[in-house]
């Protein structure tokens, strides 16, 4: 390994991890409000948000992450025209969207509906049985896919580069291109996409135990 080189484009990885980080953040909460509401949508007793819901699920789990970017930074209607940070965040969180829903979905049909006709009983709204039962109940289930499909956003990021999103793998290509050397370049790239997703898998592992224990 030639220490050199990393330490020469250290700043540049630097760089592109935050905006890595920004992309991945931003794109997670959009994602998860997004399929909050697919979810919500798709157990309506009202038709019509049932099918509309669905049809974006279909639509845009059977769509590649990199078909969304092209088309968000290339080909936007009406003579619109996004910078490249932007379309990535709304391709990959519109993409994204569609797996959360299904996860939140799967989590709230899994709460037992005693539980939910207690909260009636006691006279709860909506609103109520959502933050008192249905949230903390499904939460256990709902974190492992939910990390699981985050750690997979960490890594479908590294795609936004193509459009000339200055990422971390828009670093490390800069770098490989100017050294030619793939170890040192790309190696430096990929232990930094690794450590970024080991810790959000130790986040999972920490709070299942928390739950486990109780603590």
């Amino acid at each position: 390994m030639d220490w050199g080189i990393i330490s020469s484009y250290w700043d540049l990885y630097m760089q592109g991890t935050w905006v890595t980080f920004k992309i991945t953040f931003l794109s997670i909460i959009i994602s998860t409000v997004i399929g909050y509401v697919l979810a919500i949508m798709r157990l309506s007793s009202v038709a019509p948000l049932r099918g509309m819901s669905f049809l974006y699920v279909w639509f845009f789990r059977g769509l590649p992450v990199l078909l969304l970017l092209f088309f968000f930074y290339y080909t936007m209607p009406f003579g619109l025209k996004l910078d490249a940070f932007t379309a990535a965040i709304i391709g990959i969180s519109i993409s994204s969207a569609a797996f959360k829903a299904e996860i939140i979905r799967s989590g709230i049909m899994s709460v037992d509906k005693g539980h939910l006709e207690a909260a009636e009983a006691l006279g709860m709204n909506p609103l109520q049985k959502m933050g008192r039962i249905t949230i903390p109940r499904t939460f256990r289930l709902l974190l492992p896919p939910y990390i699981s499909n985050s750690v997979i956003m960490v890594k479908e990021s590294a795609l936004v580069s193509i459009i000339t999103v200055q990422d971390l793998m828009f670093a490390a290509q800069r770098a490989f291109n100017n050294t030619f050397k793939v170890a040192e370049t790309l190696g430096v790239a990929g232990m930094i996409y690794l450590t970024v997703t080991t810790l959000l898998m130790l986040v999972q592992y920490v709070c299942e135990k928390k739950m486990r224990t109780g603590v």
